[in-house]
């Protein structure tokens, strides 16, 4: 079980995510981040709004997958009812479309026929993570952890930054991380309307301005 949990956690997993930035991207193109300093606020900030709310949805599907649960179409909506930028759906909905890919072939499960074709990224990951033994607690924390790692690797891409002074800032986050991912984990024990549903405005200004760029690198 915990191999397969790190082949989840993996940035290696061929599942599309060197291809977002996680609006990291847009907010480089307009000198909101612009150094480490900057990026670790800017990781501080998505890890508390954006990583919360997927880590909840993660773990939320991770339990439903393992209680072999069939309402995939209400947690769709709870996504999507907490990711207001239109560009952050088609993003988040692309992640799945492409991890699912991943994990229909790697760790076969009756939940990933019932999800359909187009689901949410966190939807996805969660029921991945029950596929491979994993519990919502470890949803969560893979979750919370992949929200700030991708737009790391993609700082050090755009901005040319140090790796290892961007690992740094990494660092400083765990213990952070691991506390939304606890958080994240109690909140989904409850019911999914009350699963966090914090909002991050410039992040979702970011994504619509990015959507509309004439250059870029990521597609989010």
């Amino acid at each position: 079980m915990d191999t397969a949990l790190l082949l989840l956690a993996d940035s290696r997993l061929p599942a599309g995510g060197h291809a977002h930035s996680g609006g990291l991207e847009p907010a480089a193109a307009a000198g909101a981040v612009t150094g480490v300093a900057d990026l670790a606020g800017f990781l501080r900030g998505r890890l508390a709004t954006c990583g919360l709310v997927a880590a909840a949805l993660a773990a939320a599907a991770c339990a439903h997958a393992r209680e072999h649960g069939a309402r995939w179409d209400l947690l769709d909506a709870e996504a999507d009812a907490r990711t207001p930028s239109p560009a952050q759906r088609r993003a988040s909905r692309a992640q799945g479309r492409a991890l699912l890919r991943v994990v229909r072939g790697a760790w076969p499960h009756p939940a990933l026929a019932a999800l359909g074709g187009d689901p949410h990224h966190p939807v996805v990951l969660g029921v991945a993570v029950a596929a491979a033994g994993g519990g919502p607690d470890r949803a969560a924390a893979i979750t919370a952890y992949g929200s700030v790692t991708g737009p790391a690797s993609a700082a050090v891409r755009l901005l040319g930054l140090d790796p290892l002074a961007v690992h740094r800032a990494l660092a400083d986050l765990a213990a952070e991380v691991d506390e939304v991912a606890a958080r994240a984990t109690t909140a989904a024990a409850g019911g999914w309307a009350e699963l966090p549903a914090a909002s991050a405005p410039m992040l979702d200004l970011f994504a619509e301005f990015h959507l509309q760029a004439d250059l870029r690198l990521f597609e989010s």
